[in-house]
């Protein structure tokens, strides 16, 4: 029994890290996509800092949208 609960465990991260490439790969390509009001980037003479909080919150609020509509009982 343990053996096949790590194998589904091994399949749902499988299916979920597919899931996030794609969303990586799509995210590339929209061009507001980390660039709005409220990312912090900070340029400097051999430093770059980046932090996407509005992306982030905005990311987090689709999934949990997404994530309540696909395991709502």
């Amino acid at each position: 029994m343990a053996v096949e609960s790590i194998g589904k465990m091994l399949l749902y991260i499988g299916i979920l890290l597919v899931l996030a490439g794609g969303f990586f790969m799509l995210a590339a390509k929209v061009p507001w996509f980390g660039k709005l009001p409220g990312d912090i980037i900070y340029k400097r003479e051999g430093l770059t800092i980046f932090v996407p909080i509005t992306t982030m919150i905005i990311v987090s609020l689709v999934l949990t949208f997404l994530l309540n509509i696909i395991w709502r009982r």
